[in-house]
């Protein structure tokens, strides 16, 4: 069977199947252009590159490999199911991103299915293939394919990605922790070591051993290295899941050796031939790469924290500098070569791909150097504006592929067109001899351009390092400068000779120190990270400016003397009135030597990076879940059993908040109660807790000796009560200083139904609580709860989150709302805007029913402890804000809406 035939099918095959990562590659640049406007651009640029390019590279060209490596090749009826693996694929990616954008997770779920079943359906394909082979060449004494170890990495890669997608749709689903590393190692290891790694040491070990020269591959250590790729990729994933970083270091130790085994004699080859055109240079630089992403990426995980943010700068290192850089020099390879063939004979066929050669090599030393010097500079700790350009001079160099490869396809079709009006092209019905190695499994030196002369190359290399240090001295100049008038920040004082440096953290709409001191006379040094979503910067009054930062990245400031307060701020506009401010602060100590400043308020209290970095407009992440408000109707039966386990870990409070929550049941506002008057309740609390804890139902009526009684850690005790009345009843723990235990999420909802409750169409549960922060993760502040002064007022445990993620009805619906004020301070003043009430029942009674009169209510008022319903139907669609309409504390986060529509 050939790998072509006269009327040109597999040849269209091959471009038609191609077409995605032509499409994909624009689109990705197109991305790169407008990803400052984009919801989520670093992921969707990593997932353009890695499904887009990657998968559907290494779909079109593992099975090309295959069929060459075996020397079997599909016939042409076998071909449409194999475009069919590829467009269902692109069409995963697009629901996907769909998916992702909208965070619509059914719609992520479906993409990564199709992507995912695609990819295993691809793995079962080419281990039939393999099959097939086998029996095809013993039938015709052909013996064993050389080659043929070389495409179960090609199977071993593709069973990967299935595994890896998985993954991925579970971190979309918010399964795992954001902030907790080990889903996102596992999806990495299974989807870049996994499913790009292996194809590319599938691909490598045949390839580039005769890319750069050498007849024969090193085919024995090929079965070695498909033991240890695999094995150290499923240590990482052991690791990584079992929340053991140390084992996960351990598995990309294994997994480096796989490479070093791989790339062990390349190095030899390499010192004898230099690479010297842009497939050869681009393939090793992408393995220097490799090589120490993965030890930087063992390091990362033996060291520091194990969580996402570390994890993920690793993401650049092996796309931007290993992935990016093999694909292009695989595919800079490959095409011409697969342009030769078609020639007919080997003499056209070796014109055909030296003309794809020579357009490919074309500034082919400049595209390295800027690409290798562009991000190995980006990692340095220059300015947010020069990563940014450095970034744009990157890209236009990958950009440059794209015309490159069409001035190479054009070159060789233009020599084919004249080979064949010479009469040389025969189009042999038969093809080339399936046994013997064709241009893609060799590349003959006598068909490769010689390497630039010396000059030439002197050109490139003095045009790379002056537009590397273009490019960086522009990002600099970009951000230097101030933002209108500026005052002197030196003042009178006399340089001390010291220096300060203080690090700042961008979270939310906030600077983390606000408030930062600095001895008169001394530099100062900022080192500003940008820890939010969006893009920010630093302006002093004094002039100096970090550029703008985006999201993620880092920025230095330097103010050569501090004599005077300096006030700084974000200036894009808007940022500096939602309370982007530093305050700089001299407080003219003369002490000697530097000073590392952490910063503060100034108060010195606690709670400023808690505080500071509260930003209530800020949307919680599309993997957020926000407490089911639907309050479930009372069980059946007379007694009920249940189970409060007292816990003491770190919870999300508002978006970006974090502190240390005392919980009934793992959660701030613990499992609500419902059941009718004469209903038994036995509650067995058990004490998980550092310290002691207890809990206090004012549902019952029973002696506080013995129930409401403190337990010590490990203890637990049963608490008995009748529910003898109905109403909506606080429950809290009661041990000193209780309000603080309550504010710390210690709290929850008892409802009684009255007999004569009437049926609604829903029933919705909010209780109001408030937050005291302290120190971002730490525990309540015990001074602001005494203050009465709280951060944050929520509904259900956590400020605003039924603002984004909002309650739904129908127009003509009858909706109660059940409110309780857990307090422990602040009262509530229940309204709905755009609504009014026409039952309010409080404290066990009813206040207004439905009657002739047409009485209403707009609001239920309660204080700390109280609770009641009010019930009201919404004669118009719309979205309607519910709130406490003690104003001060709506802005803090009791707030939310419910969406009406039509019926």
């Amino acid at each position: 069977m050939s790998p072509q035939s006269a009327s040109g099918r597999p040849a269209s095959w091959h471009r038609r199947a191609g077409m995605p990562v032509r499409l994909w590659m624009v689109v990705l640049i197109l991305t790169g252009l407008a990803h400052w406007a984009l919801p989520d651009a670093r992921w969707l640029l990593v997932h353009i590159f890695t499904i887009g390019l990657v998968a559907n590279s290494i779909l079109l060209w593992s099975q090309t490999l295959a069929e060459r490596f075996l020397g079997y090749h599909l016939p042409p009826q076998r071909r449409p199911l194999q475009l069919a693996r590829i467009y269902v694929v692109n069409l995963g990616l697009v629901v996907t991103i769909a998916g992702m954008v909208g965070a619509w997770w059914p719609v992520t779920l479906v993409g990564a299915t199709l992507i995912g079943t695609m990819l295993a359906w691809h793995a079962l394909a080419l281990a039939r293939l393999i099959v097939q082979a086998q029996r095809h060449r013993a039938a015709t004494g052909a013996g064993p394919a050389e080659n043929a170890v070389s495409v179960w990495f090609f199977v071993a890669s593709a069973a990967m990605l299935p595994f890896g997608a998985a993954f991925g749709v579970l971190m979309a689903y918010g399964f795992a922790d954001p902030e907790q590393a080990g889903f996102l190692v596992t999806h990495q290891a299974l989807n870049i070591l996994g499913f790009l790694g292996l194809a590319a040491a599938g691909v490598l070990l045949v390839m580039f051993p005769r890319l750069l020269g050498e007849t024969r591959a090193p085919n024995r250590r090929r079965p070695v290295v498909l033991g240890i790729l695999p094995a150290g990729i499923a240590v990482i994933c052991a690791g990584a899941l079992t929340d053991h970083p140390a084992v996960a270091a351990a598995g990309v130790g294994v997994y480096l050796v796989g490479w070093l085994v791989i790339v062990g004699p390349f190095a030899r080859i390499v010192l004898r031939h230099p690479p010297d055109g842009y497939a050869p240079a681009s393939i090793c630089a992408a393995l220097l790469w490799l090589i120490g992403s993965l030890g930087g990426y063992a390091v990362m995980l033996l060291t520091g924290p194990f969580v996402a943010d570390r994890v993920t700068v690793l993401t650049v290192w092996f796309l931007a500098g290993f992935a990016g850089q093999l694909l292009f020099g695989v595919m800079s390879h490959l095409l011409p070569t697969m342009m030769g063939p078609s020639a007919g004979t080997v003499e056209g066929a070796n014109a055909v791909t030296a003309a794809g050669k020579a357009e490919m090599n074309r500034w082919w030393l400049w595209r390295l150097l800027v690409i290798n010097g562009g991000l190995l500079l980006w990692l340095l700790p220059v300015g947010s504006w020069g990563k940014v350009a450095l970034s744009a001079l990157v890209m236009l160099a990958y950009i440059l592929f794209l015309p490159i490869m069409i001035r190479s396809a054009r070159a060789a079709m233009a020599v084919r067109r004249d080979l064949a009006a010479a009469g040389t092209a025969s189009h042999p019905a038969g093809g080339p001899d399936p046994d013997e190695p064709t241009a893609v499994d060799q590349a003959p030196r006598s068909t490769t351009p010689q390497r630039p002369a010396r000059p030439q190359r002197g050109l490139q290399a003095v045009a790379a390092a002056a537009a590397l240090a273009l490019v960086l001295a522009a990002g600099t100049a970009l951000g230097g400068g101030g933002d209108g008038a500026v005052i002197d920040a030196a003042g009178s004082a006399a340089p001390t000779g010291r220096t300060t440096t203080v690090d700042v953290t961008i979270t939310g709409m906030r600077f983390t120190p606000d408030t930062v001191t600095v001895p008169r006379g001394d530099r100062l040094i900022l080192n500003v990270h940008n820890g939010n979503h969006q893009v920010h910067d630093l302006v002093l009054a004094s002039g100096q400016s970090t550029g703008r930062i985006a999201p993620g990245a880092d920025a230095r400031l330097e103010v050569d003397v501090v004599g005077r307060d300096i006030e700084g701020w974000c200036s894009i506009v808007g940022h500096r009135q939602r309370g982007m401010v530093l305050h700089i602060v001299t407080d003219g100590d003369e002490a000697g030597g530097d000073t590392a400043a952490s910063g503060h308020d100034h108060g010195g209290g606690p709670a400023t990076g808690a505080t500071g970095s509260v930003d209530l407009m800020r949307e919680p992440g599309r993997e957020f879940r926000a407490r089911d408000p639907e309050l479930a109707p009372a069980p059946g039966g007379s007694v009920h059993r249940v189970r409060f386990e007292v816990t003491e870990q770190r919870g999300e409070v508002a978006p970006g908040v974090r502190q240390t929550l005392w919980t009934y049941n793992g959660k701030a506002m613990g499992p609500t109660l419902r059941g009718r008057l004469g209903d038994v309740f036995e509650v067995t609390l058990i004490n998980h807790g550092s310290m002691s804890h207890s809990i206090d139902f004012h549902a019952g009526m029973v002696s506080p000796d013995t129930n409401m009684r403190d337990i010590a850690p490990g203890e637990q005790l049963v608490y008995r009560f009748r529910a003898e009345h109905t109403g909506i009843w606080l429950y809290h723990c009661a041990t000193a200083p209780m309000a603080v235990h309550l504010a710390g999420g210690m709290f929850g909802a008892v409802v009684i139904d009255p007999p004569d409750l009437p049926a609604v169409d829903a029933e919705y549960l909010m209780v109001q609580s408030e937050f005291y922060l302290g120190a971002d993760g730490g525990e309540t502040d015990a001074g602001k709860v005494l203050a009465g002064t709280p951060d944050l007022v929520a509904f259900n445990g956590f400020a605003n989150q039924y603002v984004y993620r909002p309650l739904h009805a129908e127009v003509d619906d009858r909706i109660r709302f059940w409110v309780l004020d857990a307090g422990p301070n602040a009262p509530v003043s229940f309204h709905v805007i755009g609504g009014q009430f026409d039952t309010v029942y409080s404290e066990g009674a009813y206040l207004l029913r439905p009657d002739a009169a047409r009485g209403g209510a707009q609001a239920l008022a309660l204080q700390p402890s109280q609770g009641g319903f009010v019930e009201l139907t919404f004669r118009e669609p719309g979205t309607y804000t519910f709130l406490n309409h003690r104003m001060v504390d709506g802005d803090r986060g009791a707030m939310g809406t419910i969406v009406v529509a039509p019926r």
